[in-house]
């Protein structure tokens, strides 16, 4: 099967305002260290091209090459709370709301053989 790409054609708008963020604030993080996006590239290991793409957003650019500029801005920590299940408030309901509910009805043991 070919390697498919989500397009920023094909993504939801929310999803590419959200990157378009992240890429807006490392950028504002690197201009604020006073750090050129060579500096930038070069520490976290990406080219300079990767790193323009990251400041602009850019969906298709891989979410390590958002990671490693975080990294280097010492912002990373903040990469680990994206998903975390303690800000999942729809899953912790939708999970309580299972529970005490069984598979299968509790059978009855008795001691006739």
């Amino acid at each position: 099967m070919p390697k498919q790409n989500l397009t920023p054609e094909a993504a939801p708008v929310a999803v590419l305002d959200v990157v378009r963020a992240v890429g807006a604030n490392i950028a504002t993080a690197r201009l604020r260290r006073r750090m050129t996006l060579e500096e930038l590239a070069a520490k976290a290991g990406i080219s300079k091209e990767t790193a323009a793409r990251v400041e602009a957003g850019r969906l298709t650019t891989s979410i390590g090459a958002y990671g490693a500029a975080l990294w280097v801005l010492g912002l990373h920590p903040a990469l680990a709370d994206v998903g975390a299940p303690e800000s999942d408030r729809e899953g912790a309901t939708l999970a309580a709301a299972r529970l005490g509910r069984r598979a299968r009805p509790r059978r009855e043991l008795n001691d006739d053989f």
